[in-house]
Order: C-alpha cells, then sequence, then structure tokens
C-alpha cells in the first residue's frame, strides 16, 4: 500500500515537472537533468498522467472549477461548426456553446505540446507507446475539437484498436461534434479497426445529444438486419428510449412531444419482443418521460411492470414521481411515495427527493411542515440547496413562525456550517487551480 502511494506520487511530480514546461512553452529537453545517475522510469502510468495533466491545464474551462461532482441533467446539444466558430474567433464575433469559455492560445498550446511529449518520451528515453498512452493522447485531441490532427494521427499509430476509436467517438460526441465523430466512425477501416456494438452505441449516444435521430434510428435499423455482426443490445435500446423521453418537450409542440414519447414506447416494446431485459434506467427514462408530459397511469404501470419482473427500483425512479405530484400540487401523494421508498428500502432519499417538496409546501402555505421536511433532510446527513434554505425561513417569517424556527438553533447552525463547507471547498478547489496556472482565475477573484 505504501509502494503504490510512493509510485503514484512520484508520477505526478513528473506530471507537474512536465506541465511547468507546458505553461512557459519550452521545450522538453530545457528540463534540468534528474540528480540523480539514473533516469526517470517513464512508464505507461507516468505517462498517462502527463497527458492528462496537459488536458487539465489547457482544456477545462474556469467555469467548470469548483463545479459538483453530483449527476446533473444537461441542456441538449447543437451540431457544432468548426470553420465558423474559428472566423468568430478570429473576427472578435461572440462565441456561444463549448467553446465559449476556452482560452484560444490555450487550446491551440495543448495538442502541440502534447504531441511534442509524444514523440519526445520516445525518442529520448525509448520509451515503448502502448494502447492505454495511445488513447490518452487521441482523446486529448478530440476535446481539442482538432479533427484533423486527430485522424492523422489514428492513421499513423501502430497501437490503435477498436476501443480506442469508440471513446474518441464518445468524446467528440460528448463535445458536440456528431458530425466529426459519424466520420470518424467511417474511417475505422483506415485505422485498420472494425466496429462493435460499443461502437456502434457510443455513435448513437453522440446523434442523439444533439437531437440527429434519422440518423440514429437508421444506424440501429442497421443493427437490426438480420445476420448483422453487431446486433443492439439493452443499453443501444436504452440510449434511444432516454434520448427520446430527454427531448419529447424540449420542442415546445405537443404533437411533436406526444410523437417522441410514442416512439420510446414503442422501441420499448420492441426491446422486450426481441428478448431483451431491460434494465432500471431504461424504466426510470420512460418513467420520467410518462411523468413530465402528465401521464401518470401509464408510469405507474411500469413502475408495476417493473416490480413484477424483478427491476429493484431506485431513488431516480421516486423522484420522477415526486416531481410530478409536487408539480401538480398533490404534495400528500409526493410524500407517500417518499415513505414507500424508505420503507421498501429501495433506496436513501437526498436533497432531489425532498426539494420538491419542500417547494411545493411553501407555496401551499404549510410552512412548518416544509421545515419539517428540512429538519428531516439535514438529520439525513444532506445538505440543501442555499435557495431552498432561504425559501423556507422566508416563508416562516412571513406566515409569523419565526420564532418557532429560531427555536431550534443547532439545526440552523448545521446547515449554515454545511453551506460554508461546501462554498469553502468550491473556492480552495478554485485556488489550487489557480496555482497550478490559470491566472484568470485571479483576476476574477
Amino acid at each position: 500500500m505504501i509502494t503504490t502511494h510512493l509510485v503514484r506520487h512520484f508520477h505526478k511530480h513528473l506530471a507537474n515537472q512536465a506541465l511547468v514546461l507546458v505553461i512557459k512553452d519550452l521545450p522538453f529537453d530545457a528540463h534540468p537533468p534528474p540528480t540523480s545517475p539514473s533516469p526517470p522510469s517513464w512508464t505507461n502510468d507516468a505517462v498517462t498522467e502527463v497527458l492528462h495533466s496537459i488536458s487539465r491545464y489547457t482544456l477545462q474551462s474556469p467555469r467548470s472549477i469548483g463545479r459538483q461532482s453530483g449527476f446533473r441533467h444537461r441542456t441538449p446539444l447543437r451540431q457544432r461548426n468548426l470553420n465558423l466558430e474559428h472566423h468568430k474567433f478570429c473576427n472578435n464575433i461572440l462565441v456561444l456553446g463549448p467553446a465559449a469559455h476556452r482560452d484560444p492560445y490555450k487550446s491551440h498550446l495543448g495538442p502541440l505540446k502534447a504531441l511534442e511529449f509524444f514523440r519526445w518520451v520516445e525518442v529520448r528515453y525509448a520509451f515503448a507507446h502502448t494502447e492505454a498512452t495511445c488513447r490518452e493522447l487521441a482523446c486529448l485531441l478530440a476535446r481539442a475539437n482538432t479533427v484533423k490532427l486527430l485522424w492523422n494521427f489514428l492513421k499513423q499509430c501502430p497501437h490503435v484498436t477498436t476501443a480506442t476509436v469508440t471513446c474518441v467517438i464518445k468524446v467528440l460526441g460528448e463535445q458536440g461534434l456528431a458530425g466529426e465523430a459519424l466520420l470518424t466512425f467511417h474511417r475505422m477501416k483506415q485505422f485498420r479497426c472494425k466496429a462493435d456494438t460499443h461502437s456502434y452505441n457510443a455513435l448513437i449516444h453522440a446523434l442523439c445529444r444533439v437531437g440527429n435521430f434519422t440518423k440514429a434510428r437508421f444506424l440501429l435499423q442497421q443493427m437490426e438486419l438480420p445476420g448483422f455482426r453487431c446486433p443492439p443490445d439493452t443499453f443501444t435500446y436504452t440510449i434511444l428510449i432516454s434520448s427520446f423521453c430527454r427531448h419529447g418537450r424540449l420542442t415546445g409542440c405537443r404533437k411533436a412531444t406526444r410523437h417522441r414519447i410514442y416512439e420510446a414506447a414503442r422501441l420499448f416494446r420492441l426491446m422486450l419482443f426481441k428478448g431483451l431485459v431491460p434494465d432500471v434506467v431504461t424504466y426510470n427514462a420512460l418513467i420520467d418521460g410518462c411523468c413530465k408530459t402528465l401521464r401518470l397511469e401509464r408510469a405507474l404501470e411500469l413502475l408495476n411492470d417493473m416490480k413484477t419482473r424483478g427491476v429493484v427500483p431506485n431513488r431516480v425512479t421516486y423522484d420522477s414521481f415526486i416531481r410530478y405530484y409536487s408539480a401538480v400540487n398533490e404534495i400528500d401523494k409526493g410524500v407517500e411515495m417518499l415513505r414507500e421508498m424508505q420503507r421498501l428500502g429501495h433506496g436513501v432519499p437526498g436533497s432531489s427527493s425532498y426539494t420538491p417538496i419542500i417547494h411545493a409546501l411553501c407555496e401551499a402555505g404549510r410552512v412548518l411542515e416544509a421545515w419539517g421536511f428540512l429538519v428531516e433532510l439535514v438529520d439525513g446527513g444532506f445538505v440543501p440547496r442555499e435557495y431552498t434554505y432561504g425559501l423556507v425561513c422566508d416563508a416562516l417569517r412571513a406566515a409569523g413562525e419565526g420564532g418557532l424556527s429560531l427555536e431550534d438553533d443547532g439545526v440552523h447552525k448545521r446547515i449554515k456550517d454545511s453551506l460554508w463547507n461546501r462554498y469553502r471547498q468550491m473556492m480552495k478547489v478554485k485556488h489550487v487551480m489557480t496555482r497550478k496556472g490559470y491566472p484568470e482565475m485571479e483576476e476574477r477573484e
């Protein structure tokens, strides 16, 4: 255990030394020679750590520093046009989207220094690159949106595998470059790779993120052909079902919303017909889509079907019903769902479970019950949002119950201390990132 910690610390030390040269834009041979007679032992983990550090420094937006690590629903992306973004940067025109908060100089510096380090460690120390190091560099080039440089590297690298190209497609999809992900998929033969089910799933997910359901359905139909070597699995249908349900209400058209929810239900029935077993993620996506489109009876049928098939619901399942009941002002049924989740042991209710109930109770004027649920949330070890805490306190004062709430000073102290610790932790992360080369953070502070 101690040896593993020392090796990890040594890899981190090598990554910090290389990152200093990247920040100063110096050649890697300019680093002073080591004090020990033996050269530094470059391993796969050390090279991967250096490439990951370069990616984190040059490509991470300062806006994302100190973000919460929990899962949050993201807004759907749009297909990006790299040529148009470059034209806007050159003419000082406002750029929106994922590239809006990125430093152009660092985004240009990152892939160049990464390629320089990749070749330097191979020539200087005779390091034999493996599939892991090539994959890390390919993902870095994909995050930097240097698509042509990425394709040239994949064609020349002898260690490219199907898993590497699949990771690249996934990264391009996360960046909103679904068109480039599709071109990378079609170039797999040039990279001496064969597509598998995971590659198709990554590409379908990338297309669904930008709302290109036509090509996503075409790929699914291709996978469903008799004798096709990459048949669809449960994850393939889950991607499409969750995407149809998530994008269903974003069109602003009731007819389009109903059509997409119907398409998700059709894929669910087709999935059952093919003998595939849906998991809890599939059910959660369809239940959430039904609740958001006010189809409660169908959502309850799916919940009963989950229990019949032996699929155990989790907190996400019950949160969909709690949000629905809180939105339609049926708070007691939402509380009943919360208690059922606790009674059956299907999950531990957290902030996402209590917050809709607390907000609905405050709007309905039941402030004492809202305060009770807030205390229960804190007793469970969770930290409420600052807005939720302020809403309950304001509602208590408006109802003339401020003195009653102030009697429990211990709860107020715990909530304020927890909020302050969260804020202090976020500022600590920003301070660490500032010391590692984010001067714009110092200017903002």
